[in-house]
This record gives C-alpha cells, structure tokens and sequence, in this order.
C-alpha cells in the first residue's frame, strides 16, 4: 500500500514516470525482508535480453534516415500522389506520416520531423495553424502500426510468446485504416481551407518515386528479412542501422560523417529513456507477482467475465483512461502482465490483442491531458494545448472509430499474417 500511495504521489506531481515507479517499488520493499539491492538486480535482468537490442538499433536508423534528409523525399512522393486532391496538403501530411511510419517506428519522431515541415507550410497554404498542429499530432499514431514499430518488440518482449512476425503484420491493415480514415475526414471538413493544388506530370511523379525508392525500400528489406527468416528481430534492427547509414553516406550522400558523433547521442538519449522504464517497470513487475496482485487480479475478472467480447470492451475502455495519464509503452509494461493472461484464457487470438492493445496506448499520446504527440505538436506551433486540444478531439473520434472496428473485427487484424502463415 506505501508503493501505490508513493506512486500516486509522484504522479500528481509531475514527476517523471520511471522514478515514481522506482521510488515505489522501493517503498514497497522497505515492508518486505528482502533488501534493496535485490531490486537492483531486478532493474538489471529487466534490460538483460539479446531481444531488447532492437530497441536502440531502429532508433538509430530513424535518426540516421531523418539526418540523410529522406524526409524530403517523403513529403514529396506523398504530394505527388494525394497532393492534388482535395485538402491536398493535410492529406500529404498524413500519408507522409504512412511511409515515414516505416522508417521510426514511433510516433513522436513523426510528429517532431513532419511537424517542422507541415505545421509552417500548412499554415502558408490557409489551414489553421492549431488544424495543422493537431492534425500532425493525430496522424504520428499511424507511426508505430506500421513496421518496424518499437511498440510491438517492446509487447512482444514482455508477453515472450506472442510472434514479432505476426504482430508487425497485423500492424499494416490497422495504420492503413487509420490513413484512410484521417482522409475522408479532412477531405469532408477540411477541404474550404486551401484551394486545389495543381496536378503533377507523370514525369514529376515518376521522378518522385525514383527519389523515395530508399526509403520505401527500407521496410521491406527489413520485414522481408525477418518474414523468411534470415534474420532474427533484433538483426533486422542492425540490418535496419547500417542500410540507413550506408544509404545516408554512399548513395544518397546527404550524411555528413561529421554529424555522427550527434546523430549517435541523440538516438542513445532516446533510446535511455524507454530502456530506463523498461528497467524498473521489471522491478515492479516482480514485486507485483510477488504480492500475487496479477493472480488476484485475474481470478476476480474470469470469475466475473466469460465473454471475450466484454472482456475486449472493458480493455478497451481501461486502457484509454490509462492512456490520458501514461506514456503508452510505460502503461503497457504495467498492464500487460496482469491483462495478457487473461485474454488468452478467454480464447482471445494474442496477435489479435497486441495490436488492439498497442493502437489503444499509442492513442493515448494524441490526448489531453498528457499526451505526449500533443506536447511536441504544440512546441512546434506554439498554438497552446487548450487550442490544439478542441482541434483534436474530432481526430481522436476517427481514431476511436478504427479502434472498435479493429476490436471487433478481429479478422481486419489478423487476415495478413494469415496470409504469410501465422
């Protein structure tokens, strides 16, 4: 009980979530005979896997794909297909979001880098500024769906079962989903904002995509190789850093070697913060299943809930709650491992619930009052939260919209990697 009111403290306070939950973890151990330098080596098994590597590697192949300059080439093969059409611009935004989504795997790297670009230029053609903002915002959660997607090797790692293959599979349908749905959307309410855009030549066009083929290319070298099994997910990671960085130095040669040293410290940075929650959500995650609070937990849910769909549901509406307060891979260290037992008792398809589960969370940094997406968005456009807040609301509405049909129609999931025999 000391944990829980020690990290309830910390959390209404704003302090950062990975030490709330290790001042916890060590108010809960101060009750119990075992001594703290237990919860150190759990800090330190919690980080301990080959698997884990993954995470820091596809960072740094973000980073090292953003500094070659690829994100120009994106934005303009995503106008030469949807540019011309209507509400032009803020349908590049989001499908230059789909294919950057290959390249990141994270949501608030995509809002950072198309933000600096769309948020101006947007507001250049006649969007709003706070439109722009919150659409940019919105769209980065395609970001993680699409692979490679640090969320997924982070669920995977922590269910140890689930098939990184499959989810990376069922992650392409549902940021599609969400894609189209953001299109019809703005196309509906946000087409009076800008004039039409001329269309591109096909020679423009064609020239569009010879320029995006690298990073196009990228995410289907990488799922490609671990689909057939040349690779393991973590050697794609590598895979995925050095075909950035020789594609940045020797092809495209847009890669200055003397911007490595900082290209190197800024994906470490990134990369501590998820290693660091990663680490002490494994201490309390000991201390949980120490206390038996998962047991406890799924004995009272089976015993009240049998019908998969109610159990969906009721997930459903748990981890939104979670999401307006939690950074999403941090809430779902937390609660993946009292809600994931569960949902394979009651039948549910695990490639199926990850992905319900990662889009869940990753909506999440799209809203008030801690999302992260909203936070970046708004650094950029200085537009204040409360406007990019109301600007959001009916994004995040189309986003609820692909979150129930993906729920429950588990077959828009899970009909890919069926396909490739998962």
């Amino acid at each position: 009980m000391l944990g829980f009111s020690i990290l309830i403290v910390l959390m209404v306070i704003g302090s950062p979530i990975a030490f709330a939950i290790l001042l916890a973890v060590f108010g809960h151990v101060s009750q119990t005979p075992f001594s703290f330098g237990l919860v150190s080596q759990r800090i330190f098994s919690g980080i301990d896997s080959f698997a884990i590597l993954a995470i820091p590697l596809f960072v740094l192949a973000g980073e090292l794909m953003n500094e070659s300059g690829i994100t120009d080439r994106i934005i303009k093969f995503a106008n030469a297909l949807v540019g011309h059409t209507k509400a032009g611009l803020a349908q590049v935004n989001i499908w230059a979001s789909v294919i950057f989504a290959g390249l990141s795997g994270s949501a608030v790297a995509d809002t950072s880098a198309l933000g600096r670009i769309f948020i101006p230029t947007m507001e250049k053609e006649g969007y709003p500024r706070d439109f722009a903002a919150a659409l940019t915002a919105a769209s980065s959660v395609i970001g993680p769906m699409i692979p490679p997607s640090i969320p997924v090797i982070i669920y995977a790692l922590i269910t140890s079962g689930v098939s990184v293959p499959a989810l990376f599979l069922a992650g392409v349908a549902p940021g599609l989903f969400l894609a189209i749905g953001l299109s019809i959307y703005v196309r509906i309410y946000a087409g009076h904002y800008a004039p039409l855009r001329p269309k591109l030549s096909a020679k423009e066009r064609f020239s569009a995509f010879v320029n995006a083929w690298i990073p196009l290319f990228m995410p289907i070298f990488i799922v490609g190789s671990i689909l057939t099994g040349i690779v393991t997910p973590t050697e794609a990671a590598a895979l995925a850093a050095g075909y950035a960085l020789i594609a940045g130095i020797f092809i495209l040669k847009t890669l200055n070697l003397s911007r490595l040293p900082h290209i190197f410290v800024r994906a470490m940075r990134d990369s501590s913060v998820i290693l660091i929650i990663i680490a002490v959500v494994a201490a309390a995650n000991w201390m949980l299943t120490f206390s038996r609070v998962p047991q406890t937990i799924s004995s009272y849910v089976l015993g009240e809930v049998t019908n998969p769909w109610v159990f969906l549901l009721m997930v459903n509406l748990i981890l939104l709650v979670v999401g307006l307060f939690l950074e999403g891979i941090a809430a779902m260290l937390i609660l993946l491992p009292i809600i994931h037992p569960i949902a394979m008792s009651l039948g549910i398809d695990p490639t199926h619930f990850g992905i319900v589960v990662i889009f869940n969370l990753m909506i999440g940094l799209v809203t008030p009052p801690m999302g992260i997406c909203l936070f970046v968005s708004n650094s950029i456009a200085n537009v204040g939260m409360g406007a990019i807040s109301r600007r959001i609301m009916p994004l995040f509405l189309v986003e609820l919209g692909v979150l129930l049909l993906i729920t429950f129609v588990p077959q828009t999931v899970t009909f890919i990697p069926r396909l490739f025999g998962y």
